[in-house]
């Protein structure tokens, strides 16, 4: 027999499906068909492919197993939406997602539809345990990383488009004034990092453990824009001395001189985003850099990236401090996907740019892969890629929190991810 908590649980997750799909399905407004079928790179997915994930996730691991007389909506659509799960069959190669003119995206909505109708279905009848629930959640979850994709994608498809086409309309913000910057002081301790509690998170959030921090300092607010333009013009980019080696080579093979999506027109720094092309606002957090382009700014800043110990510990430290309150930003309300300018106050910790640290993505310690596919969903990434802390713009406010660990490889710029300074 069901526990009453289960039956809550059922019901709390039934309307958290149907608004974040609700969400999902927004976002769509303004697009085209042809829109949500371009592939500009091969880490960026079409939006049409990421609509069929997101349903194929709850298809596979929850409808599959868990409803009556299963039947799937489409038996190719196991490999066509099939991500990195190679416990559950073939893939379609990543770097062809861009070729799939079929399904249409009217048939991938129907799916969609089918897929949303029947999970609600299963948790309006009541009847499904704690472990069913579990990958509804988690389900849940995996859809909003997705609407972050859909908005990063989306611009790194659009910005090869000569157009530069206008996703969202949005008016234009006062200017503001940034005050100097100032690094906050946290002295050494042994303290308890990771996700605490019964409230979701993801796998590699978790075990709560006990880690050592030697005294540093933390600055009150992430690099802004007008200060990496002083890095640029101290010939930043030209400086062998300011980089890491691979960075280095990564800058000339790429051709870095600015953050991805700036360029100069008549003297004038200009970037590309969801509204179109727009001045550079030296108040905003400087964000599309890679790991390599962080660590040299900080480098000629004097300082260093935060591990994420360090950012962790003080981004809870700083959400204690306001009352839980992380001045973070909801990308449906803003509807902008793009970072607010900083006031000149100390600065948010969550929601505005994704910040690197100079933390490797490794499991904490006493980690342990999940049984199952569902186990590929991040301790099979822990290699080569960079811890990232905070949110940003388009991240789903519900979707933050301290503990969240992002991650990228090094050379990685079309997420919104910026930088924070830490000194020792």
């Amino acid at each position: 027999m069901l526990s009453h908590s289960s039956v809550d649980r059922s019901v709390y997750l039934a309307e958290r499906v149907a608004a974040v799909r609700r969400t999902t399905l927004a976002m769509l407004e303004g697009l085209s068909a042809e829109d949500c079928m371009l592939q500009s790179m091969p880490e960026a997915s079409p939006i049409k492919w990421h609509l069929g994930h997101v349903s194929w996730f709850f298809e596979t691991f929850v409808l599959e197993p868990f409803q009556v007389d299963y039947r799937a909506f489409h038996p190719r659509f196991r490999e066509i939406f099939n991500s990195y799960y190679v416990g559950v069959g073939s893939r379609h190669p990543r770097a062809e997602r861009g070729l799939l003119s079929r399904p249409p995206l009217s048939e991938v909505m129907a799916y969609q539809e089918s897929v949303s109708t029947r999970l609600l279905e299963l948790l309006q009848n009541g009847r499904v345990d704690d472990s069913c629930l579990d990958l509804i959640e988690l389900g849940v979850h995996h859809e909003q990383q997705h609407q972050e994709l859909i908005v990063t994608d989306l611009k790194h498809h659009f910005w090869h488009n000569p157009l530069l086409p206008v996703w969202r309309d949005c008016p234009d913000e006062a200017s503001t004034t940034l005050a100097p910057l100032k690094f906050l002081f946290y002295e050494s301790g042994q303290v308890e990092l990771g996700h605490a509690g019964a409230a979701f998170a993801f796998d590699n959030e978790r075990p709560r453990h006990r880690v050592w921090i030697e005294p540093f300092e933390l600055a009150c607010r992430p690099v802004s824009n007008g200060e990496y333009l002083a890095f640029i013009k101290d010939a930043g980019y030209e400086r062998a001395e300011l980089w890491l080696s691979d960075g280095w080579d990564a800058r000339g093979r790429e051709g870095w001189q600015a953050p991805l999506y700036w360029w100069q027109e008549e003297g004038q720094w200009l970037c590309f985003g969801a509204t179109g092309a727009k001045p550079v606002r030296l108040s905003e957090p400087v964000c599309h850099l890679s790991y390599y382009e962080a660590d040299a700014y900080a480098r000629w800043a004097g300082a260093r990236l935060p591990t994420e110990q360090e950012w962790e510990l003080a981004a809870n430290r700083y959400a204690q401090s306001r009352d839980g309150d992380n001045c973070g930003q909801d990308f449906a309300e803003q509807n902008r996907f793009h970072p607010m300018a900083m006031n000149a106050q100390a600065g948010f910790f969550l929601g505005g740019v994704w910040e690197w640290t100079q933390s490797a993505y490794l499991p904490y310690p006493g980690f342990r892969i999940a049984d199952g596919a569902v186990g590929e969903y991040n301790g099979k990434f822990m290699v080569n890629q960079m811890v990232l802390r905070g949110g940003s713009c388009a991240t789903p406010q519900s979707h933050i929190r301290n503990s969240y660990r992002n991650f990228f490889g090094p050379g990685s710029r079309w997420q919104f991810s910026g930088l924070r300074l830490a000194r020792s």
